[in-house]
């Protein structure tokens, strides 16, 4: 059993699913999933208990219902349940979410379909101890060709699991130098919007590729025609590649990851062999690799009409997040006073624990010190396979705004 603070069982009536330590006055046994009371000792849910993680109690119900393996396996088919539009063959796109953590009421589990893989990724320690009820309900449900899961490195100190990549196939894990299993580090070729990308799962950032800019790369499309685009952080080039396609007339791609740029370069080839871009577009691009923050302060003033800044997320923790308001606010600030005048600016932060209101108002900053008129166009997020659950705030971690900058 655990028992709250006096007056800390709001956030749970919210059914927001995050305890932290300073709420909780008893607490039984680590590492069990326990019935969670007010002080009042009014009965709130069931929840996993942890001292040692970062996020000690996790809600996972809001019933008297205990949540076991049925209870788990069950959300797990009713979160793919709700993608099932994703799944019509004659989709022009093969790459989507499946489980999106909290917001599908599944702490630390995301999953992604790559056409007939998934990749699977922990974040959380009970995530972590159901890992192989995870990889079994998938493969019942999905009987995918192979799953690949991982813990996510930047949570595995503060939730107390190795960081690993495991690879499932038919529920077994596998060994992947075993002779035979040579296809489980090949490239997968997925679609997304209709264009074609390599990508090896469990490798690279995130899960391997960024699903969730689908709908945005569509609407930066629409802004390309005739225009010097500059990508930064570019990453494997969806951006550029939507850039392309929408009739651009040159576009610099850069990334400090050379690895991201040749995957970039080979993706580029392969729209181009396909015949999914035309074959001029491989001299349009140039690749530059270098950090963003001195790219952005060396590039030159009325060069790009078009700039589109996706940096990697900046905080990962609290004490981080005033350095992360200080880099926005200034990556802001210097693409606002070199970007052509009327030109557009496609801007991004991944930051979950920055808000929406919050990054619009380093924004509004950003265009007081740059001397320039700013008008929002389109205020963007995730995909649909993203979604927002109203009582976790944190799940809505994408903000993206369409900004005409004169």
């Amino acid at each position: 059993m655990i028992k709250l603070n006096p007056k800390r069982e709001k956030s749970i009536l919210r059914h927001h699913p995050w305890v932290f330590a300073s709420a909780i006055q008893e607490a039984e046994e680590n590492g069990k999933i326990q019935e969670v009371f007010s002080s009042e000792h009014e009965f709130l849910g069931w929840g996993y208990y942890d001292s040692e993680t970062h996020i000690p109690l996790r809600m996972l119900t809001y019933t008297k219902d205990y949540p076991n393996a049925t209870w788990w396996k069950t959300a797990i088919r009713e979160s793919i349940k709700r993608r099932i539009s994703f799944f019509n063959k004659n989709t022009p796109t093969t790459v989507f979410r499946i489980i999106h953590g909290e917001a599908d009421f599944l702490p630390g589990i995301s999953a992604d379909i790559y056409c007939d893989t998934v990749r699977v990724i922990i974040s959380s320690k009970i995530a972590y101890l159901i890992r192989q009820l995870i990889i079994d309900e998938i493969t019942d449900f999905l009987s995918p060709h192979f799953i690949v899961l991982s813990t996510d490195p930047s949570f595995c100190n503060a939730e107390k699991i190795p960081e690993t990549i495991e690879y499932y196939v038919n529920k077994k894990i596998v060994d992947i130098k075993e002779e035979g299993n040579e296809f489980l580090t090949k490239p997968v070729e997925i679609r997304e919007n209709g264009i074609l990308y390599n990508v090896i799962p469990g490798k690279g950032q995130k899960s391997g590729f960024y699903c969730d800019q689908r709908d945005n790369r569509n609407i930066v499309e629409n802004y390309a025609k005739d225009a010097d685009v500059l990508d930064l952080c570019c990453y494997t080039g969806a951006f550029t590649f939507h850039a392309l396609r929408g009739g651009a007339k040159s576009v610099t791609s850069l990334d400090v990851s050379k690895i991201a740029l040749n995957s970039l370069e080979n993706n580029l080839n392969l729209n181009i062999s396909k015949k999914i871009l035309p074959a001029e577009c491989a001299e349009k691009v140039t690749l530059v690799q270098a950090d963003v923050f001195q790219a952005v302060h060396d590039i030159k003033d009325n060069k790009y009409n078009l700039i589109i800044l996706d940096p990697p997320k900046m905080a990962k923790t609290v004490t981080t997040l005033n350095d992360a308001r200080r880099g926005y606010k200034e990556l802001n600030r210097m693409v606002m006073s070199k970007i052509k005048s009327g030109g557009i600016l496609v801007t991004c932060s991944c930051t979950g624990l920055l808000s929406r209101e919050e990054f619009r108002t380093i924004l509004a900053y950003a265009s007081k010190d740059s001397g320039k008129d700013v008008r929002i166009l389109h205020t963007l997020g995730q995909g649909e396979d993203h979604p927002v659950l109203l009582s976790f705030p944190e799940s809505e971690y994408l903000k993206v705004y369409v900004l005409r900058v004169s």
